[in-house]
């Protein structure tokens, strides 16, 4: 593990731990003395944890935490850790078709209703990273457009007066065939995770189905323990 990534964690461990006085860090200095590293690598790190939102840096003041965070499950990956304007999508495909049995029963449809199906890549700090391919029912969202792909599929479901609920996830490492790595600008067989995910709204309709393949991923996951779950699994 890179020292960056260790001093990253081993900060999150005790901020969870509420290890630092009125929700405050060291100052650089004393964090870079600490961990016996540059400055520099110290600065990387904060970098990271001010990007995930767990810690806001003011000048000439100190390194707070952010109070409620510590109360809330936690997810990070290197899109979630990288601020929004380092992030960019590019459109590749744009097709309405009619949905197929398996779309009908994903998104609850009835025969005759389409499906507009759209394949984007992801480019995170000027590289491309992911290549998504995703579904949307035509009758939740009749105008959808490049502008749209391009740029956040969330903020535009909100706009339409829906509220979004929650995400099912599901991780696969795979490796990268030869179409993908041409989109992805690597090697054929490059080690990649394929995440599958279900966006669901508050009225529980599946609003999205995607498939992404990501490539250089790594997540970090900070939750709570839920104890009446480990119980109820070892009951």
């Amino acid at each position: 593990m890179k020292k960056r990534e260790f001093i990253v964690q081993d900060l999150l461990s005790k901020i969870y731990q509420e290890q630092f006085a009125k929700g405050k860090l060291p100052n650089q200095r004393d964090l870079a003395k600490q961990y016996g590293v540059s400055r520099f690598t110290i600065q990387q790190a904060i970098k990271n944890l001010e990007e995930i939102g767990i810690v806001r840096v003011v000048q000439g003041s100190g390194i707070f935490i952010h109070e409620k965070w510590v109360k809330n499950p936690l997810i990070f990956n290197s899109l979630t850790r990288t601020p929004y304007d380092r992030i960019h999508s590019k459109m590749i495909s744009l097709q309405r078709t009619k949905a197929t049995p398996d779309e009908q029963k994903i998104f609850q449809l009835e025969p005759n209703d389409e499906i507009w199906t759209f394949e984007r890549v992801r480019i995170v700090n000027y590289k491309i990273e992911q290549l998504e391919t995703s579904k949307l029912p035509v009758r939740l969202f009749p105008q959808l457009t490049q502008e749209v792909v391009e740029h956040s599929i969330q903020n535009y479901v909100e706009s339409c007066g829906y509220r979004i609920s929650h995400y099912i996830s599901s991780y696969t490492p795979i490796t990268v065939n030869a179409v993908q790595a041409k989109i992805l600008l690597c090697k054929r067989s490059t080690p990649a995770m394929q995440i599958t995910n279900r966006a669901i709204l508050e009225d529980g309709r599946v609003y999205e189905f995607s498939n992404i393949i990501a490539i250089d991923y790594g997540v970090t996951y900070i939750r709570p323990f839920d104890r009446e779950i480990h119980r109820s699994r070892i009951d």
